[in-house]
């Protein structure tokens, strides 16, 4: 190769890269860091503070951290491609209870070890090495509820839906937060190639296309996330379907009546306690999934009413006693009922134009 020929390819490496040409109607950012962990975190913790507050995956952190995004927007609908180091995201009790972020994400882990998802509650270190995955997996998350997410090296391409979306074809698409699907049936395949497809093939397609194509993902998640569950596959699964929304509807319309418990609704609603069980085995049974939607509903009262007493909101949502109400909240969100509600001020002042105004600046950054 001459020497102008390499003084020429060397430039044109050095070159931003450009960015690629989409159709009218879709829009793509871009965003990396790579380097010394204490200037390339902390910017990727600023680009991720609308949906996660990121750390370290340990008090030590790594001496480098490397990330990148690419996001792509149609309307509401929003999918990124993300290479990242090793890190944990969190959403906190406190924040989803201020904030009216409610989309649904499905994060499609393709290369390295899939995250571990660790629900409401904060996890210690991880010491040992990450299993290596078998198949690309899908892990469903509700940005509507609180946890702690622990990313390993990797790349994942993460879809935000909005909630609506999901639950014309899902309707209980709370249920949906920390399900995970492996790649592993032919359905599922399917829906990973897919979405892959989508993301090499979107800057050729015009935004129609491409929103029909989006759109037959978010069908591909309900029919995988519903097989999953039992709640797809003929007249029998449309009956459990229909029995799990009747059942669901029924509970949160009673969460603040004192009788509510699996007995009522078994008597209320004339099913049985085995049947019943089985659409709730994912939950740990449906008295189980009653206290969690209690106390859930408990965090977002006491955020929501500071001068209301912390005995007065469990007393309402059926917590008579105060010592195991604190307890049941405490091993459900590792604080205290107490404690979120002495913060609720400060979470509100933080937050000045409430929800909405939250949600404001998380799609203005980007997100959704």
């Amino acid at each position: 190769m001459s020497s102008d020929r390499v003084v020429a390819e060397r430039e044109r490496l050095l070159l931003p890269p450009v960015p690629p040409v989409l159709a009218p109607g879709i829009v793509h950012t871009s965003f990396s860091v790579q380097g010394d962990a204490r200037q390339s975190l902390s910017a990727w913790q600023e680009r991720m503070s609308p949906v996660y507050d990121i750390r370290p995956t340990s008090a030590h952190g790594e001496e480098s951290f490397d990330a990148s995004l690419s996001r792509f927007s149609i309307g509401d609908l929003t999918f990124f491609d993300i290479h990242t180091s090793p890190n944990v995201a969190v959403r906190s009790l406190g924040r989803v209870s201020t904030e009216s972020v409610r989309d649904i994400t499905f994060s499609v882990f393709l290369e390295g070890a899939p995250a571990h998802f660790h629900g409401h509650k904060r996890q210690a270190e991880t010491p040992h090495a990450p299993p290596v995955p078998s198949a690309p997996s899908i892990l469903a998350l509700d940005m509507d509820q609180p946890c702690t997410i622990r990313s390993f090296r990797g790349r994942m391409l993460l879809f935000f839906v909005p909630r609506a979306l999901v639950e014309s074809a899902f309707p209980d698409a709370a249920s949906l937060h920390g399900r995970r699907v492996e790649a592993t049936t032919p359905l599922a395949r399917t829906l990973v190639a897919h979405l892959v497809a989508l993301n090499r093939q979107i800057v050729g397609l015009g935004r129609e296309e491409a929103s029909e194509a989006f759109f037959t993902a978010i069908q591909l998640l309900a029919a995988v996330f519903s097989r999953q569950a039992g709640l797809s596959g003929g007249a029998r699964a449309a009956v459990r379907a229909a029995v799990h929304g009747q059942v669901r509807r029924h509970v949160e319309e009673h969460l603040h009546d004192p009788d509510l418990s699996p007995d009522s609704v078994l008597q209320s609603l004339r099913l049985s306690r085995a049947s019943v069980y089985r659409l709730f085995e994912h939950e740990g049974g449906l008295a189980a999934y009653i206290r969690a939607r209690r106390l859930r509903m408990a965090a977002d009262e006491l955020v929501r009413f500071p001068h209301v007493a912390v005995q007065d909101i469990a007393a309402g949502l059926g917590f008579n006693n105060a010592s195991s109400f604190t307890r049941a909240f405490r091993r459900a969100y590792d604080i205290a009922p107490q404690e979120l509600h002495a913060y609720a001020p400060l979470l509100r002042r933080e937050n000045p134009a409430g929800s909405s105004g939250r949600h404001s600046a998380w799609r203005a950054r980007g997100f959704g």
